[in-house]
């Protein structure tokens, strides 16, 4: 079988260019993709530092990275919980606010774009393909042979 065949050589494809086109848009900010992404899954009330992994699909070990980075940078601030005094939420700063903005007008402009070139009808199976797609990956059988 060709590489140019599989599923996965078409997804990763699509993902590299997606992650270029935003790290090269991100750059002309001092920013990158990530720090756009963790950015945008900041609630406004806060979110614990234990849901953000998951919500992203990092590992403890690069969020932890990335906490620290944007903590540097003073696009967030870590506060503890004022109800569970053993939690810690992640707050956006004011700053922080202005870069989780920004990002949000380039996914959404990126997305008007695909829309208006691929049409509803194709992006919402295209949606509907990739869910399908990931749930089948999710099942722990799906390499057992």
């Amino acid at each position: 079988m060709k590489q140019e065949n599989t599923i996965d050589f078409h997804i990763r494809w699509a993902w590299y260019n997606i992650l270029r086109m935003y790290n090269l848009k991100a750059s002309e900010f001092g920013g990158s993709m990530a720090l756009g992404y963790t950015l945008l899954n900041i609630d406004k009330e806060g979110t614990p530092s234990t849901k953000l992994g998951p919500k992203m699909g990092m590992e403890p070990r690069s969020l932890t990275r990335m906490i620290k980075g944007l903590e540097k940078r003073g696009l967030i601030e870590k506060k503890q919980d004022s109800i569970d005094k053993r939690s810690v939420k992640i707050f956006l700063t004011k700053e922080g606010k202005r870069v989780r903005d920004l990002s949000k007008e380039i996914v959404i402009s990126f997305n008007q774009e695909i829309s208006k070139e691929i049409g509803q009808k194709d992006l919402k199976t295209c949606i509907q393909v990739l869910n399908k797609l990931n749930k089948i990956i999710d099942r722990e059988d799906i390499l057992a042979n």
